[in-house]
């Protein structure tokens, strides 16, 4: 038989009052507090023990400063954008030198300046080793590293000369006005390089512009560090002579 358990009563409470109060539990006393009920406030300060700050968030200021990036002045110095000079000027490249220079050695029969020489840069060097590695590169060739190389090694050997020469009195030259010298006079060079891509291979003209190209740099060359040396005037034929074995061997490179 089935056993049979004692149901306690369930009484709902239907009144309209919005309040649900729990039966006490026979023989536990008076009902304690609900357990999630929030404490309420008390209406005079001095019972509510916890202190709390008020902050008072009022409209903006009429004379805020405007932004950074809006033209005004940077960093409070007073600078702006429009008085910031160039990226290229900034870097020490000056186009316009690197210019001059270029026209200066571009003309074969004119003279170079040598006043515009006198204040070295290795941008325009650097250019043109560019340019003359890229028309070696359409040619087939990847000669970067060998034209920086060479460059490199005939900036020292011709520095190495003059400290033979002039017993310590170089002048106005030293290696690094020598390697910007050695680098601007690889303009014609370069344009040898370009000319070479149209010349057939292996026949004796493209000899014949090559050597003449190659006394181009020579004359260009020799005449810039023997008027930056002191004593460039005195050796001058060996000057040239230490010239014309520098871009014979570049001349060497574009033809072979």
């Amino acid at each position: 038989m089935a056993k049979q358990f004692p149901v306690p009563p369930v009484v709902f409470n239907n009144s309209s009052s919005p309040t649900h109060r729990r039966h006490p539990i026979p023989g536990t006393g008076a009902s304690p507090p609900p357990a999630f009920a929030p404490p309420r406030p008390s209406t005079s300060s001095a019972a509510n023990p916890l202190p709390f700050m008020s902050f008072d968030i009022g409209p903006a200021p009429s004379n805020s400063t405007p932004p950074l990036f809006a033209g005004g002045p940077i960093g409070g110095s007073g600078a702006s954008f429009e008085d910031e000079p160039p990226l290229l000027e900034e870097l020490g490249i000056n186009t316009r030198q690197i210019w001059r220079k270029t026209l200066s050695i571009l003309h074969p029969l004119r003279s170079a300046d040598t006043s515009l020489h006198a204040d070295a840069d290795l941008s325009g060097p650097f250019l043109f080793l560019l340019s003359f590695g890229l028309f070696q590169l359409l040619a087939g060739k990847f000669h970067f590293g060998i034209v920086l190389g060479w460059v490199t090694v005939a900036s020292l050997f011709l520095y190495f000369v003059f400290s033979m020469l002039s017993g310590g009195r170089r002048g106005d030259l030293d290696l690094y006005r020598c390697v910007s010298l050695v680098g601007y006079c690889m303009l014609p060079m370069v344009i040898f390089s370009a000319v070479s891509l149209f010349l057939p291979r292996g026949g004796g003209l493209i000899f014949g512009v090559g050597m003449a190209f190659v006394l181009w740099s020579t004359r260009v060359c020799t005449r810039l560090l023997a008027e930056l040396a002191s004593s460039g005037d005195e050796h001058r034929g060996l000057i040239a002579y230490a010239c014309w074995l520098v871009y014979m061997l570049f001349s060497l490179l574009v033809i072979f």
